[in-house]
């Protein structure tokens, strides 16, 4: 199974990273919630500290618009995930750049769609 770090992890039931972090769990992946806000999902502590060090990531999967993605950067490139998904409307030219220049695939795609169709 593929470790997952869920950018924009939140405790609010009615967002799609809550949905994504509950579907890839029930799939069997090791889920990482980041967010910038303090709560509990999936029987986790969300970290909204970006010094605290996280080991072993496959997948980074975002739910953080381009807009608030710059100060994330360099915490998402130094995780050196196998790949980058990014899922409809966290679509971002720079950062998908930096991320091929680092060797990191990087897909457009929506991992509840992936997780249902078992392209995940």
């Amino acid at each position: 199974m593929k470790k997952t770090l869920v950018l924009g992890a939140t405790d609010n039931p009615s967002r799609f990273a809550y949905k994504a972090i509950h579907r890839l769990q029930q799939h069997g992946h090791d889920v990482v919630p980041v967010g910038i806000r303090k709560g509990e999902v999936g029987g986790q502590s969300i970290i909204t500290d970006k010094s605290q060090k996280v080991e072993g990531i496959d997948t980074v999967t975002l739910y953080v618009g381009p807009q608030k993605q710059p100060s994330w950067y360099d915490y998402i490139i130094a995780l050196q995930p196998k790949r980058i998904i990014f899922n409809p409307g966290t679509e971002n030219r720079e950062l998908e750049q930096m991320a091929e220049d680092a060797g990191i695939e990087t897909l457009h795609h929506c991992t509840l769609v992936m997780l249902a169709s078992s392209t995940y």
